[in-house]
């Protein structure tokens, strides 16, 4: 079924130039038009046109309407006939188009006044400039793809390793919706049991509490905890992990930075105070992208630059996924200093207590922390020397394990935050039927867990959106696509 129902536009955006004139609604649909690459300059400029006027504007800038699917070299001409630009025009007749309505690209070369005079051609013929992801949106809409494989094409664009980028395409195939859907299917199985149990309340004890239903249950758990970990992999894989570098000044916390993204990216020198404001680095750990955070050390000063240094810092501190909290094994501090400082960060935000300049001891990583101080507990602890390199490969491992990443992650999907979000609140629904059925409770409440799970799963293929989502979600995307 068309989902169009369920959208409505927003106001137009010109996202291009800011002047060009948006054309009012016409009837049985507006025809959109974008630039499909990056602006700047390239060898190739693709002008992408959707909607019902497509085959008119391809008769009035190339002189004719294509062949579907067939390369056609032609002059692109303005109104006055005149060349803009020679290329290739391709034709996708709908449905058999990504937005499944005919679709022209117009392949130039990739200069922005060409783009721009092809578009404002375009836009003299009735198109009107598209909003970001519109296009996505449209084949959304017409049932071309679900909504994961829609947020999928934009993570696929802005994959930041080949593992993201091989999530992204595994989500875009359909693998990711294609385990959702059949999550909802056994969940829909067993509604059909508990409702029949329902209609023959004399036998809906016996007939709930058998092996088949204890068997569809178990078979639900399993494929939940299967997507949730291959979604959370997904999820790692687009986003990252944000880890921030804290310590008391002199530690060696710019230097540890420099170590892992191999480059001087802070300023190292002995004079406590040096780092003053956030530098930020971004590495990957086996494909695992790690947002490595640098701050100022954190004491107490009268500096004026250096105390917004330190409120900065304890800011990013307070959004972190990992604490780096690096010590100065030469010059550590008390046992209860440690502990006094380790409890002032936030609770809940994992810590990896960094024992550095292990170079500078007699016997590098032969004894425990020097000088009696020792590991607090309720955080990690492992020694390492920034200068040399020892350690790091023990402390990318540690960051791989406290994010929970499996290297390679050939079984992740590419997920957002609102994917893992509508799978929590299913597994939390089943999780409250499974219970009131092992308790024989009212099975009309069973019934109910079991539709909100799936009316959840629901939403992350689209099947149960909101005009509002789909705004949030397709703004976020590419002019073009």
């Amino acid at each position: 079924m068309d989902r169009r129902t369920r959208n409505q536009d927003g106001p137009p955006r010109d996202a291009v130039t800011g002047s060009w004139p948006i054309p009012e609604t016409q009837e049985g649909g507006e025809t959109i038009v974008a630039p499909a690459t990056p602006p700047g300059r390239g060898g190739i400029g693709v002008v992408r046109i959707s909607g019902p006027d497509a085959r008119r504007i391809a008769a009035s800038v190339i002189g004719e309407v294509p062949t579907p699917r067939r390369a056609t070299f032609a002059r692109f001409l303005d109104a006055q006939g005149n060349a803009i630009d020679a290329g290739i025009a391709i034709l996708y007749a709908e449905p058999a188009s990504f937005t499944g309505e005919d679709v022209l690209e117009l392949q130039g070369h990739g200069g922005p006044a060409i783009m721009d005079l092809l578009v404002r051609r375009t836009l003299e013929l009735g198109a009107r400039l598209a909003r970001p992801g519109e296009f996505s949106e449209r084949a959304f809409l017409n049932d071309k793809i679900d909504l994961a494989q829609a947020e999928a094409v934009a993570d696929l664009i802005g994959a930041g390793s080949a593992q993201a980028a091989r999530a992204a395409m595994r989500s875009l195939e359909g693998e990711f919706s294609s385990e959702v859907r059949g999550l909802i299917e056994r969940l829909t199985g067993l509604r059909v049991y508990v409702e029949a149990a329902i209609d023959f309340p004399d036998e809906d004890v016996e007939f709930l509490g058998g092996a088949e239903v204890a068997g569809r249950l178990a078979d639900i758990d399993a494929r939940f905890q299967r997507i949730r970990r291959a979604a959370g992999q997904g999820r790692l894989l687009r986003d990252g992990l944000n880890v921030v570098i804290a310590g008391r000044p002199n530690a060696g916390k710019s230097s540890l930075l420099n170590a892992l993204a191999g480059v001087d990216a802070a300023i190292v020198t002995p004079v406590p105070g040096t780092t003053r404001d956030v530098l930020r680095e971004r590495i990957h750990i086996d494909g695992l992208p790690v947002h490595v955070i640098d701050t100022a050390g954190l004491r107490e000063t009268e500096d004026l630059a250096e105390g917004e240094g330190v409120r900065r810092a304890r800011g990013e501190i307070a959004r972190a996924d990992l604490v780096l909290y690096v010590i100065d094994s030469m010059e550590p501090p008390a046992a209860a200093a440690l502990a006094n400082s380790l409890a002032e960060l936030p609770a809940g935000v994992p810590v990896i207590e960094v024992w550095n300049k292990i170079d500078l001891q007699e016997s590098p990583g032969a004894q425990p922390p020097p000088d009696g101080a020792r590991h607090v507990p309720g955080t990690a602890s492992l020694q390492l020397s920034a200068v040399t390199g020892a350690g790091l490969d023990a402390l990318r491992d540690r960051i791989k394990q406290r994010a929970g990443y499996e290297q390679a992650g050939e079984g992740a999907w590419s997920a957002r935050a609102r994917h893992l979000d509508a799978l929590r609140r299913a597994g939390e629904h089943a999780t409250r039927a499974k219970q009131q059925l092992e308790r024989r409770t009212s099975f009309e409440l069973v019934a109910e867990e079991l539709r909100l799970a799936q009316r959840a799963l629901g939403e992350i293929t689209g099947e149960v959106t909101s005009d509002e989502l789909l705004g949030r979600i397709f703004s976020d995307f590419c002019i073009g696509k």
